[in-house]
């Protein structure tokens, strides 16, 4: 068993509920302010200057994209130090790649978004629906799920960007399920990342993300801030399919990446 499948929260004696809510509120809405008030302060004026002078202005707001997130991974390891981090260090060193990973919270996108500061990756239609929030993620070059309607030309200007990004050392991040798992099974697996990756004949790497769900549980407003765990990321695999042979198939390659993450999901709590 990976030591990230392991939480460090069964050999802690667990806190009182008056203790626990309100420094799990504190840091919460500590942790909510960077995204807000420390989004305005510090990182607006950035990406104004990205808006108005940057020469590739995706590449730039990708970048500072990847630097706002690392500032907010940051924040969590300094105020809730109960909860460790294993970042493999092969992770980082991808390039070139479509990325697919299993999906266990809302902070698994922007993890792997932190560690790359050239990415693209799929986002749900609603998310470009949110003012200001949605137009960031179309000045990024991310790409819409479904691409219906009025969102068709940012799916298709993102296919059109993607090749370019992958050929200048950017990856692709896709969670192949859609959804977060609530149990730790992983569920069936949407075809866009596989499109993707054939059309831009790239390689695919296979992460298993573990733990994320410990620190900000699904259904939960609050950070779990006086439990602990050790939030694993990891390559599993490496895949490089031969696209242009005639036994390659889309659903063959769904269905290697979904035994891949099955065999290393990460185990149920007893």
């Amino acid at each position: 068993m990976d030591k990230a499948d392991t939480t460090a929260s069964s050999s802690q004696p667990r806190l009182p509920v008056w203790i626990r809510f309100p420094k799990d509120l504190l840091i919460t809405l500590s942790l909510w302010s960077y995204f807000t008030v420390g989004f305005i302060l510090f990182f607006a004026p950035f990406y104004l200057l990205a808006f108005f002078f940057a020469t590739h202005r995706a590449a730039s707001f990708q970048y500072l994209n990847s630097l706002f997130y690392r500032g907010f991974f940051l924040l969590c390891r300094c105020l809730i130090p109960s909860h460790r981090w294993d970042i493999q260090p092969e992770v980082r060193d991808i390039r070139s790649s479509v990325i697919v990973c299993n999906h266990v919270s809302y902070l698994d996108s922007i993890l792997l978004v932190s560690l790359f500061p050239r990415h693209s990756t799929i986002a749900k239609d609603r998310l470009f629906r949110i003012p200001v929030f949605g137009w960031m993620l179309s000045l990024s070059g991310y790409i819409p799920s479904s691409g219906t309607g009025r969102y068709a030309d940012l799916l298709l200007n993102g296919f059109a960007d993607v090749a370019g990004n992958l050929e200048s050392g950017g990856n692709i991040i896709v969670f192949p399920e859609g959804t977060r798992s609530r149990d730790g099974r992983v569920g069936a697996l949407h075809k866009g990342a596989f499109k993707i990756a054939k059309y831009c004949q790239a390689p695919i790497k296979v992460l298993k993300v573990a733990n994320t769900d410990k620190l900000f549980v699904p259904g939960k407003f609050l950070f779990n801030t006086c439990a602990g765990s050790i939030i694993g990321l990891k390559v599993i695999a490496e895949i490089a399919p031969d696209y242009k042979s005639d036994t390659f198939s889309v659903r063959k390659l769904m269905a290697q990446v979904k035994s891949l993450l099955e065999t290393h999901a990460m185990p149920m709590a007893g």
